[in-house]
């Protein structure tokens, strides 16, 4: 259903949303340390795009079910918990999943809550292996922890350049006169502010190395939080989170819009980042461990890494955290014959 105008897909299966808009294609794998291979495909909603240029975490908790539910994962007889080892052509890593099976498929009932997902389920919990450089090579494109970017019409602001699951340039709320504690809708409606978020993400995009010019920078990645200590806010659902339940107020774009939570790899850069030393994350966080709750939008989402000194600098070994899932349906997807036309 893409380009619309009108921002709604309804001439096609994407919601209107970049977090709406997604493909994720799974099979068997050839390697011998991945069960299935994933691949992720962002659609954007405003022009005929099919992005192959990040990941996704929350589209990640889906492909082991999916792949235990098609029989591409052998199961033994009274097997209770399957672990697939699934690996993640966009950024060429392995993450593990792991969550309850019951006569042979992917339990689906549970008491698990997730921020900005209605009702309950059984927990999926993953486990990213080696994440950092997911997109650049390094952890620490730049090799520091805080860097000053450029920012065309917004001068020179501090950013972190974090690359873990997916690339994230970090910049201080409050350099853009924000709190961090805002609802998506009025942010995304604050056109200048919009216009300076762009301008931060392609900067520091240029800036990390992942393209030679600010035209050149891709729409999906990298991604650009702003971030803010951890006061009271209020959430999509109108609950009231104080200060105490959480760390730090992070609010994410991600094509072109404030996430109405934040990423599930956003999340998990956000765990990694936290655990380097000198970074805007911990500067707000603190280095308090390895688990670390983030203030979202839509609620407060606690993500883990587990983060080392290496010879070269901070060595991300492991990002993780846990979701639910369930299918809602299946079938076949109708789609306009003239798409299939040759060109003369």
């Amino acid at each position: 259903g893409s380009p619309d105008a009108y921002g709604r897909q309804q001439n096609g299966m994407g919601g209107g949303l970049s977090s709406l808009s997604k493909v994720v294609i799974v099979e068997p794998s050839d390697r011998e340390d991945a069960d299935v291979d994933y691949t992720f495909v962002q659609i954007a909603v405003d022009e005929p795009l099919a992005d192959y240029g990040s990941a996704c975490g929350n589209m990640a908790s889906c492909v082991g079910p999916f792949a235990v539910d098609e029989g591409m994962i052998d199961l033994e007889p009274g097997q209770t918990e399957a672990l697939v080892r699934i690996y993640d052509t966009n950024t060429r890593r392995i993450y593990h999943s792991r969550f309850p099976v019951a006569d042979g498929k992917a339990v689906e009932e549970g008491d698990v809550s997730i921020p900005g997902v209605s009702g309950t389920g059984a927990p999926v919990v993953l486990e990213f292996l080696t994440p950092g450089g997911a997109a650049t090579g390094k952890l620490l494109p730049t090799g520091n922890a805080v860097d000053d970017l450029i920012v065309p019409g917004l001068g020179t602001i501090k950013a972190s350049l974090v690359d873990a699951a997916n690339p994230v340039v970090y910049v201080l709320a409050s350099d853009l006169g924000k709190t961090a504690t805002e609802l998506p809708g009025d942010l995304d409606g604050d056109k200048e502010l919009m216009t300076c978020i762009e301008a931060a993400r392609r900067a520091g995009a240029v800036t990390m190395g992942m393209a030679d010019k600010l035209e050149g920078v891709k729409r999906s990645n990298p991604k650009v939080a702003m971030l803010g200590p951890a006061l009271q806010f209020t959430s999509l659902d109108g609950a009231s989170h104080e200060t105490a339940t959480h760390d730090l107020n992070v609010r994410l774009v991600s094509m072109g819009n404030f996430h109405r939570a934040i990423t599930l790899t956003g999340g998990m850069c956000t765990a990694v980042a936290a655990q380097v030393p000198g970074s805007l994350v911990q500067q707000i966080a603190g280095p308090e461990g390895r688990d670390l709750r983030v203030g979202t939008p839509s609620g407060v989402l606690t993500v883990t890494a587990d983060v080392r000194s290496g010879a070269d600098g901070p060595e991300a070994l492991s990002a993780g955290t846990f979701r639910t899932q369930r299918r809602m349906m299946e079938g076949a997807v109708l789609y306009p014959s003239n798409l299939l036309e040759v060109p003369s």
